[in-house]
Parts: structure tokens; sequence; C-alpha cells
């Protein structure tokens, strides 16, 4: 064996036999290096922490919210049927008038003047009509000079009727019963039929004009109950449907109802906005989820349920949906836990642990 040869073989030996020797030291760590990778595996998927609620039975409600304005039973802005001079004003700004009761008065003057001629005019006619039909009565005058004078007594009459009505035409009286609001007009101005006087409401009842989607108006009639909530008040207050527009408004798609609400001592002011709830279908023993809870998926809805540690997913068929509810008509029963986070993480069999139980 050559020189060169010697130089390169002891140190091959040198490193065999020191493997030989460590061997015994570093077995059991690569053994347990490769047993851990095994290890790991094994344990499975880490368990996902989750909310979860028990299904019992509850009422369901379907509410419909949306928002009305307080509109006057009656209200009308008064203004007199002629022109003329306003010579008097006999009601007061914010008080309360009677049917029928007197409000503002135009001169007349000229007409009473004419229907005082009219009258006299009148008596004489009938003073003439008596004694031609003492005449007639005895042949001494024809049928047709009596006609004559009974034709010129209808039509004085006539003359009266008519101005009559012009004379109460300067008077201007309350349509209802109801409280005036302010005057604007002075006594001494010059008025027609497009000078507005004042304003008259009646606000005991009160009208709540709302509208709701058309796809409601096969569900709201007559005698339907609302609730309505006024700001400021810390109470809700209820009324009853009395007229439903017959007809879908084309820009909106909704469709015009009013309610009235008993104002008694007329406390609440019309003009104020107010908030309602309409209240439809109601189911009282009804399983409900929350709507974050459901999945839907192109072969239909399902859920997750907790069951043995582990999610279970299940398909569900629905029926009535509220704002935050869904009613399960199929594929849960009462005392199933169902759960209602962590949707978008889990996956079948997955185990599970509950945080909040509901």
């Amino acid at each position: 064996m050559t020189r060169k040869l010697r130089i390169y073989l002891v140190p091959i030996v040198i490193l065999i036999v020191a493997g030989l020797i460590a061997y015994p030291k570093i077995s059991p760590l690569l053994k347990k290096s490769a047993e851990e990778p095994a290890q790991v595996f094994s344990a499975g998927p880490r368990a996902l922490n989750v909310d979860a609620m028990v299904m019992h039975p509850q009422r369901l409600v379907e509410i419909i919210n949306s928002s009305g304005t307080l509109i006057p039973d009656e209200q009308v802005d008064l203004s007199f049927e002629t022109s003329g001079k306003l010579v008097n004003i006999y009601f007061e700004e914010g008080k309360r008038v009677n049917r029928g009761q007197l409000l503002a008065k135009i001169n007349d003057r000229p007409l009473q003047a004419q229907l005082l001629k009219l009258q006299a005019q009148e008596k004489l006619a009938q003073e003439r009509e008596f004694r031609q039909r003492s005449l007639l009565s005895r042949d001494a005058i024809s049928q047709e000079s009596y006609d004559q004078v009974v034709t010129e007594l209808q039509s004085i009459e006539a003359d009266i009727m008519l101005i009559e009505a012009r004379i109460a035409e300067t008077e201007l009286r309350a349509p209802f019963d109801g409280v005036i609001g302010l005057r604007y007009v002075s006594e001494g101005a010059f008025v027609n039929v497009n000078t507005r006087i004042a304003r008259l409401i009646k606000s005991d009842p009160l009208k709540i004009e709302f509208a709701v989607p058309e796809r409601y108006s096969g569900d709201i009639s007559a005698g339907f109950p609302i609730q309505f909530f006024l700001e400021g008040t810390g109470q809700d207050h209820h009324a009853t449907v009395y007229a439903v527009d017959p007809k879908v408004d084309v820009r909106t798609r909704n469709i015009i109802v009013r309610a009235r609400y008993s104002n008694p001592n007329e406390r609440i002011k019309p003009g104020r906005f107010v908030s309602i709830q309409l209240e439809l279908t109601e189911i009282p023993n009804a399983l409900a989820i929350p709507t974050e809870a459901l999945i839907p998926e192109m072969e239909g809805d399902r859920v997750f349920v907790y069951r043995n540690g582990r999610a279970e997913s299940v398909s569900v068929n629905t029926g009535l949906r509220t704002e935050d509810m869904i009613q399960i008509t199929q594929g849960l029963n009462p005392g199933d836990t169902l759960v209602t986070t962590g949707i978008l993480q889990m996956r079948q069999g997955m185990p599970l642990v509950i945080d909040n139980l509901l």
C-alpha cells in the first residue's frame, strides 16, 4: 500500500468507528423525531369555538315598519264666496267654533236695500193676486189676467230668494266643529274668493297616512289594527285602518293606507311624524332561527347543528321570514342545538366547543 493511499483511508476508518460508537446514543432521538409528524397528523383538526342555541317553539310575527304623518280629520282654508269689504270678524284665533257659527261678514248694505224693495213689491203683488182670485171666482176677469198676476208674484219671490242667497254669500260660517287658526286679514280689507281668511281644523279623531309595499296590499283592509310611536311621548298608540287606496303608486310601488286614531281633547297635534308597526302573519309555535345561521346553496338551504361534539350539516325548509328570524318548517326539531356563529369556517364532522349556549 502506498503512502498516498494510506493518507485517504485513515480518515475514513476513523469516521466509521466514530459513527458506530455514537449510533446507540442518537438512535432514540432519530426515532422520536420520525414519530412526531405522525403524532401531529393523528391529532386531527383543531376544535372550533362557537355559539349555539337550543331550538324551542316560539311566537313568530311578520312585522312591517313604516313611517307616516298625522293629518286632521277635517281641514279647510276659509274664504268668502263673493267679493267685498270685510266689515266684521267674529272669531278669536285659536278658539273652538261650532258648525254654522258666523265667523266674518262682508258689507251687504246694497243687497239689504234691494231685499227691502223686493219685499215691498211682494206685498203689493200678493194683495193684487188675492183680489184677482176673488174676481176670477165670480167670472169677472179672464183666466189669462189672473195667470199674469200670479206670474208677477212668483217672479218677485224668485228675486227675493236670489238676493237672500247673495246676502248669505257675504257671511262666512264654520262648515264643521273645530279649532280656528290664525287669521290672515283685518277688518276693512277688501276680500274676494281667493282671499284666505283663516284655517279651520278638526283634530278629533286624527288620521294617520302611511305607505306599505304593494305585495302587502291584499293583507291590509278596513279594520286592520296598527301601532304607532311619537317621538317624545314615551308610549305607543293604537289606531285602526279605515281606508286603503285602490291604486298602487306607479313611482314608488307602494299603496297608501289611512288609519283613524281617537284624539280626545286634541292632545296630539296634526302634522307630526310617526313610526308605524303592522303585525301581519302570526305563528304561535314556530321553530325559528336567526337569519345569519341559514346557509343558502344551489341544492337548498342548510344549517349546522351540534351533535356528539361535532358539526353536522342539516338540510332545512323555510317558511315565514322576518327582519332577523326565519321559520324552519322541516329539518329541525325542538331540542336540537343550532350553531349560530363560525358558519363560514365550519365543515361536516368538525369538532366544536360551545362558548355560549342560549
